[in-house]
């Protein structure tokens, strides 16, 4: 069976976000097949073109790190409608200079956590619209937004809703189909 290497981007710095716990969890509940590493971005500086005829080692790294992977999961809050600056100034990086997007034929999917009643769905909008300009195929069902209740899911990633649970492995059997139909159609060298 194939393996695919999945990179995931948190789009909260903070320490005890309630996304790194749902990024725990999908992990745990994925398809063996999909190896999973984190793609840490908070050391970036702020994006300008300046910096295009020599990247800063930093970002240098970040687009080395999107190189090895196969597809990306983002797991994002929703901060004032919308991502968070992080994640948008890491999507500036990557697709920057022209001509030297990471982001190109690579399949992705997003999801995200929020105590809110909506969860992440308007990040969610404003990400994927981002991600469509990047020209990555996404994952567009089944959608997944997340209403964090305390105790959802533990520090080290177990779900303690059963019916949550069960829709997280459904979400990341799902995304292992669609990386291996993109992939199918779109080689990682293609």
């Amino acid at each position: 069976m194939m393996h695919y290497k999945v990179g995931y981007l948190i789009g909260s710095l903070a320490r005890e976000s309630i996304n790194r716990k749902l990024a725990k969890a999908l992990i745990r509940l994925a398809p063996e097949n999909l190896v999973f590493s984190e793609i840490p971005f908070k050391d970036l500086p702020l994006y300008s073109y300046d910096y295009d005829a020599d990247f800063p080692p930093t970002a240098r790294a970040f687009k080395d790190a999107l190189k090895t992977v196969d597809a990306l999961l983002f797991v994002t809050p929703e901060y004032n409608r919308s991502i968070p600056g992080g994640l948008k100034n890491a999507i500036d990086w990557a697709s920057r200079p022209y001509g030297t997007n990471s982001f190109t034929h690579k399949p992705s999917a997003v999801i995200g956590a929020s105590p809110g009643a909506i969860g992440t769905a308007v990040a969610q909008q404003s990400l994927r619209s981002v991600l469509s300009f990047c020209n990555s195929p996404q994952m567009n069902a089944p959608e997944a937004y997340i209403q964090f209740a305390p105790g959802l899911i533990t520090d080290d990633g177990e779900v303690t809703a059963t019916s949550t649970e069960e829709f997280l492995r459904n979400y990341m059997a799902e995304f292992h189909i669609f990386i291996a139909r993109v992939m199918s159609v779109l080689p990682k060298d293609a």
